[in-house]
């Protein structure tokens, strides 16, 4: 009986119908590499080109809150635009930021179509740094090794917000109405992880992590986030899944899209309460009302979990049907067969 293996010819990506996306490259580790540039630099031309648009219709004499503006109220609250200790604001930086994100988006464009029409389909038919990047979907440590380049990259962006916070420049702070370096930012790690349990220095909080009211815990905050997901990072490039990690969780392309999708859609509804937080969203920049950026939070969450909650479920139908495949191979070779 011929039973060839679709998943793993380059052709039969094209067997897929078109609108199912990403799931047609899912065994080309080549070619969804260069989805996922193509996806980023989608992402970074976004963020470019919105600035740009903000910046052209910007006026520097009415307050940022009063002209619904999307970008630029974060860039402002990381002390971009905002001269230490004044309360004028200077456009130019936010042109600036926007030109280098849409000159980012032509190279990550540029390295998607690479990947996706020039490069090799497969990696493990490409070159020997690339070859590293191969996966397998019953390869739990290939996969961990991807995760750990992930979560080393993630650490490193969240120390480059305590590295400007520190040492170039500073930050707002909505407190003292003005950017300035935070020279102490807080490190124990009871009162940082505090906030999760709900403990503000303490002091019982329900608001969890939304409840932080200084600088310093922010920043504090992130360079734990930063050092966790930089040991994180290096411990799953080393080391397999554990045993009991590899027992509990399905390992396939749509259990780990699942997955990711839970984090973004838990990190949504978080951040809906974030938002109401004067140290983190400055109502001068954002508004004194921000109910309704909380609702495209919420409402983004709520499309991330939807997301979520399909592909566990086509992860898990097919996770059922391997087991059923086994136990009748397994019944077959039982019987003489």
């Amino acid at each position: 009986m011929e039973t060839a293996n679709t998943e793993a010819c380059p052709s039969t990506h094209s067997l897929t119908p078109w609108w199912m996306g990403n799931a047609r490259l899912i065994n080309f580790s080549g070619q969804l590499l260069g989805a996922h540039l193509a996806h980023a630099g989608l992402i970074m031309f976004w963020a470019g080109s919105t600035t740009i648009a903000e910046v052209s219709h910007f006026d520097p004499k009415q307050a940022i809150s009063a002209q619904q503006l999307v970008v630029i109220p974060h860039l402002a609250t990381l002390g971009f635009g905002l001269g230490a200790g004044k309360t004028g604001i200077d456009p130019y930086p936010y042109f600036v930021i926007g030109v280098l994100h849409l000159v980012s988006s032509a190279v990550l464009a540029a390295g998607g179509l690479y990947h996706i029409f020039g490069g090799a389909s497969i990696l493990s038919q490409a070159g020997a740094q690339a070859r590293k990047f191969h996966y397998e979907w019953d390869d739990p440590q290939k996969l961990g090794f991807i995760l750990g380049q992930h979560l080393i990259v993630l650490g490193i962006a969240a120390w480059l917000f305590v590295l400007k916070a520190v040492f170039f420049g500073g930050i707002y702070d909505s407190l003292s109405n003005s950017v300035h370096r935070v020279n102490h930012p807080t490190l124990d790690p009871g009162i940082i992880f505090g906030y999760i349990i709900g403990r503000n220095h303490g002091v019982w909080n329900p608001l969890g992590l939304a409840s932080v009211n200084t600088l310093e815990d922010i920043v504090g905050g992130h360079f734990w986030i930063g050092l966790l997901e930089i040991l994180g990072g290096i411990w799953h490039i080393r080391k397999p899944p554990a045993p009991w990690a590899r027992w509990l969780l399905l390992i396939s392309a749509d259990a780990i899209l699942s997955y990711s999708l839970a984090g973004i859609a838990w990190m949504a509804f978080l951040s809906c309460f974030f938002v109401y937080n004067p140290i983190a969203f400055p109502p001068e920049f954002y508004g004194s009302d921000p109910a309704s950026l909380a609702t495209v939070q919420f409402l983004l969450g709520l499309l991330a979990l939807g997301g979520h909650i399909w592909h566990a479920s086509l992860a898990r139908a097919q996770a059922r049907a391997r087991t059923k495949r086994w136990i009748q191979l397994l019944s077959y070779q039982d019987t003489g067969g």
